[in-house]
């Protein structure tokens, strides 16, 4: 069948050196470019190399999967497998496109930038969302909504393996970028590879920090004592943690749990003990009873470290400095190994 015609089928408008105008983001396919029509209630796209199958929501700021304000909304994943083994999926009870953790796979939060200079009305900025709206005097809280003034330009090029996403974003108030990430399948191997670059196109410098909330919920376990999450050094607990010692324990480098965790219930624990290597960005998830794992690295050093978990999804969450000057641009990169004891 041939291409355009197959796309046809899917509710896809393609035409060869034509760009089809309607609502939604620009989307380039090999030498087409297309937009998905309102077929589908979220535009998606799906991934493989042969080993990993993935499915990726894309930025839609009308019918997208994901249209809230916390996190970035380049490479939603969600859904993949490998080798009969599910690594991510809907881990709440009821999806909200607009509800700012209505989302899954392996998604990244920027913090917020210019939000504490700006009184309410004035504007502030969240790579990968928009120029935001402050609300009132309150300090930023992720859950809050928030009005988005401009969402800049969204653009995605797909191919059989990969799709590069693009957002540009011009400020008013001197922030400017151009942010590429690339979600890649690798070639001959069961690895995820998240490419980023950022450039920062404005007159101010850009510093923030960014991490990936990892949602995991592998083989739609629930979270229990067949998961263990290991890290290459010696966790230090830090500030007061939710659920120690009755959800999870901490035991040298690794979290472990005591019990399956319950609707209602979760633990949240931030550490120390990583050094300035980017070696220790290097983390692994086994579930024992279904023998499937990955393993995350990093890059770049860790800068903070938190843990999340509830009764259907576990989170490690290392976070990432970002500090680009006007002119200059910041490439870091996240792998993830997926692998089966079984």
């Amino acid at each position: 069948m041939d291409r355009r015609e197959m796309l046809k089928g899917l509710g896809i408008c393609a035409a060869a050196g034509a760009v089809c105008i309607i609502a939604g983001p620009k989307i380039a396919l090999a030498n087409e470019l297309f937009v998905y029509t309102p077929k589908f209630q979220f535009p998606e796209t799906e991934l493989n190399n042969g080993l990993i199958r993935a499915k990726i929501y894309l930025p839609d700021q009308a019918n997208g999967y994901y249209r809230s304000t916390r996190f970035d909304w380049s490479g939603v994943i969600s859904g993949l497998e490998y080798k009969g083994h599910s690594y991510f999926g809907e881990w709440f009870e009821k999806h909200n496109p607009l509800v700012n953790d209505a989302i899954t796979g392996p998604v990244e939060e920027f913090n917020p930038m210019g939000y504490e200079e700006a009184k309410p009305g004035d504007t502030f900025l969240k790579i990968g969302v928009g120029v935001l709206r402050k609300s009132d005097d309150g300090p930023y809280h992720f859950s809050k909504p928030f009005d988005v003034v401009d969402y800049g330009k969204w653009s995605s090029v797909i191919k059989k393996d990969q799709v590069e996403f693009d957002h540009e974003l011009k400020d008013a108030t001197g922030y400017s970028y151009r942010y590429q990430k690339k979600v890649q399948l690798i070639k001959g191997k069961p690895e995820l590879v998240l490419g980023h670059t950022l450039k920062n196109t404005g007159e101010r410098k850009i510093e923030t920090k960014v991490y990936n909330h990892n949602f995991f919920r592998i083989d739609n376990q629930k979270i229990g004592p067949a998961y263990v999450v290991e890290f290459p050094f010696s966790l230090a607990l830090i500030r007061n943690s939710r659920g120690l010692g009755t959800l999870v324990e901490v035991r040298k480098n690794k979290i472990e749990f005591l019990r399956a965790l319950e609707k209602g219930e979760s633990a949240q624990l931030f550490f120390e003990g990583y050094s300035q290597r980017p070696e220790d960005y290097d983390i692994r998830i086994d579930n024992s009873m279904t023998g499937a794992g990955v393993r995350i690295t990093g890059d770049h050093p860790v800068s903070d470290l938190a843990f999340w978990c509830m009764e259907n999804t576990l989170c490690p969450e290392p976070y990432i400095k970002v500090d680009v000057d006007p002119g200059k641009e910041m490439k870091w990169e996240i792998k993830y190994g997926f692998y089966s004891k079984k």
